[in-house]
């Protein structure tokens, strides 16, 4: 379980690096080993694609047999573009085992991923560091929850898609909606009346 703690975090800090840069995506981390030697690692890109997991097996070379791939995020089961999925990649990779921390609930994961591997007899396993791994997603999961973006007071915007540029006196939630339909997950706005704003409307994350 020790090992398994250590490879998770690795990949949650790969994702952790990511944070921002991958929006309409949430930031996955990707980590394969094999007889305690990390194979390979990746993050999603940024703009979202390609996957960690489309970036780990091919790096990790063409004999996976008996690896395990620790991933920060449920591999999807399915791609809108009809490519194949991220559960399909590691099974047909030869991968043992999957270690998964936090379970998808967007329609293109939502547990087919996890069916995927095990109908495919990888071993699955779910929920370590799921707390840990929760911020990875956390303004993906707001977006598909209420059609909005995320939105928090930071100083800096660190970890952030962009900047909340709008007038405390505008119509928020439509303002918001309009941005997340563009893709937008995790806004970001400094102390003020604009933050005041959000907050008496029940839109500020805290």
């Amino acid at each position: 379980m020790s090992d398994d703690a250590a490879f998770m975090r690795r990949a949650i800090d790969l994702a952790l690096a990511r944070m921002g840069e991958t929006w309409p995506n949430p930031a996955v981390g990707c980590v394969i080993v094999r007889d305690g030697v990390i194979l390979s690692e990746a993050a999603t890109a940024p703009g979202g694609r390609p996957h960690a997991e489309e970036q780990a097996v091919p790096a990790a070379g063409t004999d996976l047999s008996g690896a395990t791939a620790y991933v920060t995020l449920e591999p999807c089961g399915a791609r809108s573009s009809g490519r194949a999925s991220c559960a399909h990649v590691l099974a047909e990779a030869g991968v043992a085992r999957v270690v998964v921390a936090a379970l998808d609930p967007s329609p293109f994961a939502s547990g087919r991923g996890t069916e995927r591997l095990r109908q495919a007899g990888l071993q699955v396993e779910t929920g370590l560091m799921k707390d840990e791994a929760g911020v990875l997603c956390e303004g993906f999961l707001h977006r598909l929850e209420t059609g909005r973006p995320m939105v928090r007071i930071s100083d800096d915007g660190a970890g952030f898609d962009a900047r909340l540029a709008a007038s405390a006196r505008a119509d928020l939630v439509t303002e918001l909606k309009r941005l997340g339909e563009a893709g937008y997950t995790r806004l970001w706005t400094a102390p003020g009346e604009l933050a005041d704003a959000l907050a008496e409307q029940g839109l500020l994350t805290v």
